[in-house]
């Protein structure tokens, strides 16, 4: 018999360990009561096939040879590598050529220095020497006189025919060139150049240089180790050969836009997985690159790895700048909110979406950053599930959110004292459906609420579906409020995010950085699902992100003033990622926010604030409201009465491309076109008596008609029992 061990590795999945088991025979019955064990093939001394009976789980394939994609990448990088050589050595070949002759002539002077003691017999002028000191020693002997003048004459003849055959050889060779064709002129001289180039080249000098390309042409582990040990992640050896190196699982190999290296740290060395995450800049100084460009994680236990093996991705260039994709939920006609939520891309092109059921959200960072572009990508997947009830509040009270009046229960914007009651309000009513829910629940049998959750069926049968709540600006709201309304309203939203989403309740917050006073740590730290834009520094990074992240990789000040639409994104305590969003414009969102009552009005589900929506209600009877009427209704949706200064500033910050040029008289005149017939022109609020307009005189303008079918009172929750 068999058993199977799954194994992984480098990252990918590896055959699986087979391991034959032996059973043992059948026990006489005479021995019953004898224990007998299978025993491994592997664990028995005498068996001599143990050593091949385990199949090896090494891959026979490398990583980038296992599929036709890897190969063509891994092709189409070493064709890179080659044209950037060529490239770069052709771009320097004057400087070669100069380096060229200069190599020859001090090869040329090295040979003539190295055949001098040949041309000029200098093997025969030792003996020559010492015959001529015996001469002069010993003039009366003619003996040595006439040895010494057989040597010398030998050494002159010797020299004559040295220098004959060297003198020969040249003339013959220069004849020779000077016959011969062109291109053998060319392989003569070469022939004669590159060898006194070799020989004139000593010990450091070199012929070509030996650059180094950069990483979007090549990358090799010894870029990786010698980055590491920069870094001190690596001790220093004392050679090259001595020096610790990580151990690549896997790559450097193409992937994508990029390469990806999967490597161990080496035992001993005393670092880990987590060290290498915290070096992170370094790592990318020491490559050459931005630390934008290098994306490294964790190879946890699940995926075959250990605390000391790191998944890195390195890009060729900011994976991020890039023309943002445009949402699919702009193209879609319907959408469950059940599914996940498309967000957007991270820097290797995978598509990243995120879960919003049973969770809560915060967005975070500065301003225009696209922020609120990314908030509203949640929003809008809720627009397109007739299922889902919005709740929003815009304290910046600009265009942004201005179209979820079609669709919105609740629509509160600005952060002025009305907006401020009305999303206390809001809060209240929220609260009140929170415990309605949690109460129905408790009396459902369990095969309709397992596990005391919304599911399909509860929202069908009692028509209770999720309820989307959007605080965009929140720091805004807080800064207005006196310091026990804040504490109030706080304790109310950590309430909704912490037990509302087992009741339906979807929480989807926003701030700039958030502080202590504008968006306090006892809320931010029950958010389930964070997101950052780019922020000043990693303090603040953390602040959205939460206590520790920067240094796990997740660093959103790492962005810069050119990522827009670009969020880090944290979905658990080790789960992060950087995402280029997609691209939701406003003027899309809003077709969506029309689309979304379409959907909605069919099932009656269409309540609150967006029944009472005077424009709609005009455009499904064919009337046709004049915008500045419809404006100025949406900006007093919270005020019965308003000074025109307020008035006016309202309309500039919703809408400042159409009233930014507008005065006081300029709108008066506008409205009275509209038919605005006022009562009065002076309004007491608290005190002031100052030009200003009553909302009845403003609703007087709008047929009658319109107004008694947008006053009809919207559905209610369902108060159906349990059976």
């Amino acid at each position: 018999m068999t058993d199977t061990i799954p194994e992984q590795v480098n990252g990918h999945a590896a055959p699986a360990v087979t391991l034959l088991k032996f059973a043992p025979e059948p026990a006489p019955a005479a021995a019953e009561d004898q224990v007998v064990e299978a025993v491994e093939a592997v664990d028995r001394d005498d068996n001599p096939l143990a050593d091949w009976l385990t199949v090896p789980d090494a891959p026979i394939l490398p990583v980038w040879a296992r599929s036709v994609a890897s190969i063509k990448a891994t092709t189409a990088a070493f064709c890179r590598l080659s044209w950037w050589h060529s490239r770069y050595h052709l771009l320097r070949v004057p400087k070669y050529a100069f380096r060229l002759a200069w190599l020859a002539t001090k090869g040329a002077w090295r040979g003539a220095r190295g055949l001098w003691p040949t041309l000029s017999a200098h093997d025969q002028s030792a003996a020559v020497k010492a015959l001529r000191a015996q001469a002069k020693a010993k003039p009366e002997d003619v003996e040595t006189a006439a040895r010494y003048a057989l040597a010398h004459r030998q050494r002159t003849l010797t020299r004559r025919s040295r220098w004959g055959a060297a003198a020969t050889g040249v003339v013959a060779t220069a004849i020779g060139w000077y016959l011969a064709p062109l291109a053998v002129q060319a392989g003569m001289a070469a022939a004669v150049t590159i060898p006194l180039a070799y020989l004139g080249r000593g010990d450091d000098a070199q012929l070509l240089d030996n650059p180094t390309p950069p990483i979007r042409v090549d990358m090799s582990a010894q870029q990786l180790n010698d980055a590491l040990r920069a870094a001190g992640l690596l001790k220093q050896g004392k050679g090259d050969d001595d020096a610790p190196r990580v151990s690549c699982t896997m790559g450097p190999v193409r992937d994508g836009r990029g390469w990806a290296v999967i490597f161990d740290m080496p035992r001993g060395g005393g670092k880990t997985a987590s060290d290498v995450l915290a070096k992170r800049e370094v790592i990318a100084q020491e490559l050459g690159v931005d630390e934008i460009q290098v994306i490294m994680s964790r190879v946890r236990a699940a995926k075959g790895g250990n605390a000391g093996r790191v998944s890195a991705w390195i890009a060729d260039d900011d994976p991020y700048l890039a023309d943002p994709t445009p949402s699919p939920l702009a193209s879609m006609d319907k959408f469950s909110i059940w599914e996940p939520v498309p967000f957007g891309q991270d820097a290797r092109g995978n598509r990243i979406t995120v879960p919003v059921i049973w969770q809560s959200m915060f967005f975070g960072g500065l301003p225009r950053r696209g922020k609120t572009f990314t908030q509203r990508l949640m929003t809008a997947a809720g627009l397109l599930d007739p299922w889902v009830r919005h709740y929003v509040a815009d304290f910046k009270g600009g265009q942004d959110w201005m179209g979820m009046r079609h669709v919105a229960h609740r629509l509160v914007l600005g952060a002025e004292d009305d907006a401020i009651e009305a999303f206390q309000a809001m809060l209240t009513e929220l609260l009140a459906e929170m415990e309605r829910r949690f109460a129905l629940f408790r009396g459902l049998p369990t095969s309709i609420c397992p596990e005391g959750k919304l599911t399909p069926q509860i929202i069908e049968k009692y028509r209770m579906p999720f309820i989307f709540l959007t605080v965009d600006e929140l720091q805004e709201a807080f800064l207005a409020m006196d310091d026990k309304t804040r504490e109030q309203v706080v304790d109310d939203l950590g309430r909704l995010a912490r037990r509302g989403p087992a009741a339906g309740f979807i929480s989807n917050y926003a701030s700039q950085r958030p502080d202590a006073k504008s968006v306090p740590t006892k809320l931010r730290e029950i958010i389930t699902i964070r997101a950052c834009t780019q922020v000043t520094d990693k303090t603040s990074s953390d602040m959205v992100l939460g206590s520790g992240k920067a240094a796990m990789g997740a660093d959103a000040s790492l962005l810069s003033e050119d990522h827009k639409g670009v969020t880090v994104l944290v979905t658990g305590p080790a789960s992060h990622a950087t995402v280029k969003n997609d691209l939701l414009t406003t003027a899309e969102f809003n077709a969506l926010c029309l689309k979304g009552r379409a959907l909605r009005e069919p099932l009656g589900q269409i309540s609150g604030d967006a029944a009472g929506d005077v424009t709609a209600v005009a455009g499904r009877a064919g009337i046709t409201i004049p915008p500045v009427l419809s404006d100025v209704l949406d900006v007093m949706r919270h005020s019965d009465r308003i000074h025109s200064v307020d008035l006016l500033a309202r309309l500039v910050n919703a809408d400042e491309d159409r009233y930014g040029d507008f005065d006081l008289d300029k709108l008066a005149a506008e409205l009275d076109a509209a038919g605005v017939k006022r009562t009065t022109k002076q309004i007491n609020i608290k005190g002031k008596n100052l030009a200003g307009y009553r909302r009845a005189d403003l609703e007087a303008a709008v047929p009658e008609e319109l107004l008694l079918a947008a006053r009809q009172v919207d559905p209610a929750p369902s108060t159906d029992t349990p059976e």
